[in-house]
């Protein structure tokens, strides 16, 4: 009788400890060097920022002399020429001591026809307005207070109300002959030289104007009073 070997079952294969791979520690960023890596991108930043406007300084600031100089040609009725006085220590001349930037003096316009005779003055004056600043240039005939002309160079009134002090031709164009100090009415008397009529729905921005107005008068009319006295001394 042959010999058959007795298979049993397969035996299951022994377990086999598996060790989870250590996890990797990420390395430690040392906050003296973060500090220094945004400090180094900030002031790059900052560097491009000035670079940047002082590459556009130059064409700003032409833009701005080109817009004033339009500006005083409005206001004064097309003068053939103009001088520019810098006011300086209380006192207006054509030429400030050197040390002081005349770029951030104060500024009046004199205006000439062809024939040299004085035609007024032109002066800007800003204060607040309904919304923000209001920014006007103002003609002025300084002797009498009689107004030439204003133009608006800068305003943000409530638009479609407070944008008509810029854009209501009717109200700039009645400014013409008035006489300061101005007074703001709801109808204007025609003999009344002094008066101006508000606009209906922008009542606060169209007396801003009138008060802008008034005020550049009374501070100018004596400075360029004493600076042709003295040019006729």
């Amino acid at each position: 009788m042959s010999g058959h070997a007795h298979h049993g079952p397969p035996s299951a294969p022994s377990a086999v400890a598996v060790t989870p791979p250590a996890t990797a520690k990420a390395p430690e960023v040392s906050s003296w060097k973060l500090l220094a890596t945004l400090a180094i991108g900030g002031a790059a930043a900052g560097l491009l920022v000035v670079a940047v406007y002082k590459a556009t300084l130059p064409t700003i600031e032409q833009y701005a002399a080109a817009k004033e100089a339009t500006a005083v040609r409005e206001v004064l009725k097309a003068p053939a020429r103009w001088d520019t006085l810098y006011l300086q220590k209380g006192v207006l001349t054509k030429s400030p001591t050197s040390g002081e930037d005349r770029k951030g003096l104060p500024k009046a316009y004199l205006g000439f026809d062809a024939d040299g005779k004085k035609l007024g003055a032109a002066v800007t004056a800003q204060e607040p307005g309904f919304q923000e600043e209001v920014l006007l240039m103002i003609g002025f005939e300084p002797s009498s207070g009689t107004l030439i002309g204003f133009k608006v160079l800068a305003e943000k009134e409530t638009p479609g109300l407070g944008d008509k002090i810029e854009r209501d031709t009717s109200f700039v164009s009645q400014f013409a002959g008035r006489i300061a100090p101005l007074k703001g009415v709801k109808t204007r008397n025609a003999t009344d030289p002094s008066q101006v009529q508000t606009i209906t729905g922008a009542t606060i921005s169209s007396r801003a104007v009138i008060r802008i107005i008034n005020h550049a008068v009374e501070r100018w009319q004596p400075l360029l009073a004493a600076y042709e006295k003295g040019r006729t001394k």
